[in-house]
C-alpha cells in the first residue's frame, strides 16, 4: 500500500502542485480570473451559490488536477475573495479527478466506445449534484461573509466591465519574477503539507478498506440508493462504491466486470463523489478551508446517494435511446 501511496499519488501530487503553483501567476495575477469572474457571476451564483472566479477552479481542476483547483481555492480564499461556504462548494464540488483519469476509469469498465456519452453526461450529473449539496446540510450552514464583495453592480455592459477589471488588475499585478517566486515557495508549501497527508490519512483509508467492515457498513447505508436506481446486484454494487472512500479508483477495479449499466454508474460516481481519503481529504486538510474530516465523509455520502441515483436513472433512460450499449 505504501509504494501504491508513494507512487501513484504522494509523488505525482508532490510535484505538480509546485509546479502548478507557478503557472497559477498566469491565471491568477494578471486579471484572467477577475474577467472570468465578473462574466460568469449571472451563471456561477444563481445555480452553485459561488463567486463566477469559481469557473477557473472548476476548468483547472477538470483540464488538469484537483490539486491545483484546491491551490487557487485556496489562494482566493486566503485572499477574502471567497466566503468559507464558496470555498467549501468549490473545493468538494468542482475539485475532481482531470480528464486525464476519467479517460483510465473509462478504459478500466471498458467504456471508451461510448467516451462522448460518459464524459458529457459525467459533466451534467457532477455539477447538478454540486448545485443540490450547496442547498443542504453541512455545506449551507457555513459563512457566506467575505472581505472582497462581488462585483453584481455594473454600470455598462458585462462584457466591457469584465475587460476593464481585468486590465485594471494586469496594470496594478507585481513583477512577474516576484508572482513567479511567490507562487512556487507557496507550492512547495502546500506540497510538504499534502504528501505527508496523502501518506498517513490515504494508508489509514486503505487499511480501513482492507482490513476492517467499515466500507461494508457504509455499503449497507448506500444501499437504498442502488435499489431505487434499479441496478443489478444492489447489495455488491454498494460495498463496491463505499469503497471509492478510501481511494477514487476501487470501484472502477471491484466493478470492473459488471453489466453495463453497474459500469457506467460506477464510472460517474467515481467521479461525481470527489471526496477520497487517499488523496483529496488530505489535500483539503493541507488547506486553509475550514473543513473537517468528519463533514466531508457527510457530504462525500450526500454526493455518493445523489450521484448513484441520477446517474442510474440517467443510464436507464440512455439505454432506452439507443445511447447506452
Amino acid at each position: 500500500m505504501l509504494p501504491f501511496l508513494f507512487e501513484k499519488l504522494a509523488l505525482p501530487v508532490g510535484m505538480i502542485v509546485p509546479i502548478g503553483a507557478v503557472m497559477l501567476a498566469f491565471l491568477l495575477g494578471f486579471g484572467l480570473l477577475e474577467a472570468v469572474g465578473v462574466l460568469m457571476q449571472p451563471v456561477m451564483k444563481p445555480i452553485f451559490k459561488t463567486s463566477g472566479k469559481s469557473a477557473i477552479d472548476a476548468v483547472a481542476s477538470f483540464v488538469g488536477s484537483y490539486s491545483v483547483g484546491l491551490l487557487i481555492t485556496d489562494r482566493v480564499y486566503q485572499q477574502g475573495a471567497y466566503s468559507a461556504k464558496e470555498a467549501v462548494i468549490i473545493a468538494t464540488g468542482f475539485s475532481t479527478v482531470s480528464t486525464a483519469f476519467m479517460v483510465i476509469i473509462a478504459k478500466t469498465l471498458e467504456l471508451m466506445s461510448i467516451w462522448g456519452f460518459y464524459f458529457w453526461s459525467c459533466l451534467i450529473i457532477t455539477f447538478v449534484v454540486t448545485a443540490i449539496t450547496a442547498r443542504l446540510p453541512p455545506i449551507k450552514n457555513f459563512s457566506d461573509e467575505k472581505t472582497i464583495p462581488d462585483n453584481d453592480k455594473l454600470n455598462a455592459p458585462r462584457i466591457k466591465v469584465a475587460i476593464n477589471t481585468g486590465i485594471n488588475t494586469a496594470k496594478n499585478a507585481p513583477p512577474l519574477y516576484k508572482l513567479l517566486w511567490d507562487n512556487f515557495i507557496d507550492g512547495v508549501n502546500m506540497a510538504s503539507a499534502i504528501v505527508p497527508s496523502i501518506i498517513a490519512i490515504g494508508l489509514i483509508g486503505l487499511l480501513l478498506e482492507k482490513h476492517t467492515p467499515v466500507f461494508d457498513v457504509l455499503g449497507i447505508v448506500l444501499y437504498p440508493f442502488t435499489l431505487i436506481g434499479g441496478l443489478s446486484e444492489p447489495m455488491m454494487v454498494a460495498k463496491g462504491l463505499s469503497s471509492g472512500l478510501a481511494e477514487m479508483f476501487l470501484p472502477a477495479l471491484l466493478l470492473a466486470k459488471a453489466d453495463l449499466l453497474t459500469r457506467y454508474v460506477t464510472a460517474v460516481v467515481s467521479v461525481s463523489g470527489i471526496i477520497f481519503f487517499s488523496a483529496m481529504i488530505p489535500c483539503v486538510l493541507a488547506t486553509k478551508i475550514p473543513l473537517s474530516v468528519g463533514k466531508m465523509v457527510l457530504i462525500w455520502f450526500i454526493r455518493v446517494a445523489l450521484s448513484i441515483v441520477l446517474a442510474s436513472w440517467f443510464g436507464h433512460l440512455a439505454m432506452m435511446m439507443g445511447w447506452l450499449a
